[in-house]
């Protein structure tokens, strides 16, 4: 660790500075903001010279603003609370209950890969975004703390208490490996889909254009280069970020190493978990390939970017590796047994081609919701993680004598069972309030 801000007032633990480097890669991150908003046009107008004179002042101005932020930034552990301090003119601290902790998460981008680095982000019950970002600390240093994070917020062994001028790091679990996807399954699975079936078929049709026309101008050419960027953005993007992924299981969490250019360690408390979602896309049902995501309490609806989400449980597996990982996070659930019915057959007004695949059921541990006609969805919901049921009419469903129960969770979402009768609609949502408080009795919370 590094020397401390200031030391410690009645016998606390001195507060811990982030990496000296920390402010070197603040910069070069402004760097590439300085220059994407001058732009072209700045540089045709001002020259060559009176651009790089700009770019290197911003670039200092914000290197400065950056060790002067590190120079007052600050954190250590308090009883049971993460504070973490920053601000010269305004001075702020924050201070982050471990016990509503959720998610821990070390973070390595490009430039944090490259000179050893990470940083560690944290999430908390309740928290619209990421708490406490520490960006950034060594590798070594990030790992040990969120060991320690973990164990004082009771979901790991203790480690060791270290002095402030420690340098020995306590040693992280190997953890039990429960699935590491191959690279060559994650190119396939993204090369099966819609985007790349499509795209030689759009680059065809855009090209037969330009040579019937005889046009190939500058601006044709660029437009139709960045549309079949923004259709190959989300398929790369995918296998950017689960390059190399490995699930891991340490007693009661579950830890997810993935990325290529950004890599990342998430560790999500397995009693945190609201939903598991198992997905069979229309082109991987050939393969027998699905896809697995879970829900945890309050992040998926707080980070408007995925790639922020500890929701990846299986980015492509098969059906044994699947069924595998579902029993790890919800014991006794198997994913190849689950109860379910239809809609009545008068919900076919309402439903014409997907009547037969949507449908509800009650497992002995979970609530099974069906969906999807092309991709094809089941979503479990621990009756412990209910946090309320509701039964909707619309206009149309109160002609047939149709309802749709919801039940909802802490993550959000929750599951639907669609146009179900009217009276087993009721009959549904009593006994899913029923087997909800007596999950959540079992469980004592």
């Amino acid at each position: 660790m590094w020397g401390p801000v200031t030391g410690p007032p009645g016998g606390e633990e001195p507060r811990q500075r982030l990496h000296p480097l920390s402010p070197a890669l603040h910069g070069a991150k402004s760097l590439v903001v300085v220059i994407a908003g001058l732009s072209w046009s700045t540089l045709s107008r001002v020259g060559f010279g009176w651009f790089a004179a700009l770019v290197t002042v911003f670039v200092l101005a914000a290197t400065v603003l950056s060790v002067v932020s590190w120079w007052n930034t600050g954190y250590h552990v308090v009883g049971r609370e993460l504070r973490v301090y920053e601000g010269l003119l305004w001075r702020r601290t924050r201070a982050i209950p471990l016990e509503r902790l959720q998610a821990v998460e070390v973070v390595r981008p490009l430039l944090a890969q490259l000179t050893g680095l990470a940083e560690l982000r944290l999430e908390v019950v309740g928290g619209g975004k990421t708490e406490a970002p520490l960006a950034y600390l060594s590798v070594a240093e990030a790992t040990a703390l969120r060991q320690r994070l973990l164990a004082v917020a009771g979901r790991a062994p203790t480690p060791p208490t270290a002095g402030a001028d420690d340098t020995a790091v306590a040693p992280t679990p190997t953890g039990r490996l429960l699935h590491a996807v191959r690279n060559q399954d994650l190119l396939v699975s993204q090369l099966l889909t819609p985007q790349a079936f499509l795209l030689p078929v759009g680059l065809a049709f855009v090209v037969a254009q330009f040579l019937s026309a005889g046009s190939w101008s500058f601006i044709a050419v660029a437009s139709t280069l960045t549309a079949m960027a923004g259709v190959l953005l989300q398929p790369v993007r995918r296998v950017l970020d689960d390059w190399s992924f490995r699930l891991d299981r340490d007693d009661d969490t579950l830890r997810v190493r993935n990325g290529l250019l950004e890599t990342r360690v998430q560790t999500v408390p397995l009693h945190r978990v609201q939903t598991v979602q198992a997905t069979w896309p229309l082109l991987w049902r050939m393969k027998g390939w699905l896809r697995l995501r879970l829900e945890v309490a309050g992040y998926s609806a707080g980070e408007p970017d995925d790639r922020n989400r500890p929701d990846r449980l299986l980015p492509v597996g098969d059906a044994d590796t699947g069924h595998l990982v579902v029993a790890e996070v919800l014991p006794g659930v198997r994913l190849d047994a689950l109860p379910g019915t239809p809609p009545p057959s008068r919900a076919r007004w309402l439903r014409p081609l997907s009547r037969a695949v949507v449908g509800a059921g009650l497992d002995e541990r979970v609530f099974v919701a069906r969906s999807g006609l092309l991709t094809r969805r089941v979503t479990l919901v621990p009756y412990a993680r209910i946090q309320s049921v509701r039964v909707v009419q619309g206009p149309a469903q109160r002609l047939l004598r149709l309802a749709t129960v919801h039940t909802d969770t802490a993550g959000g979402s929750g599951a639907v069972a669609v146009d179900r009768d009217l009276a087993d609609a009721w009959e549904l949502a009593a006994e899913l309030t029923a087997r909800a408080q007596a999950a959540r009795q079992t469980d004592g919370r």
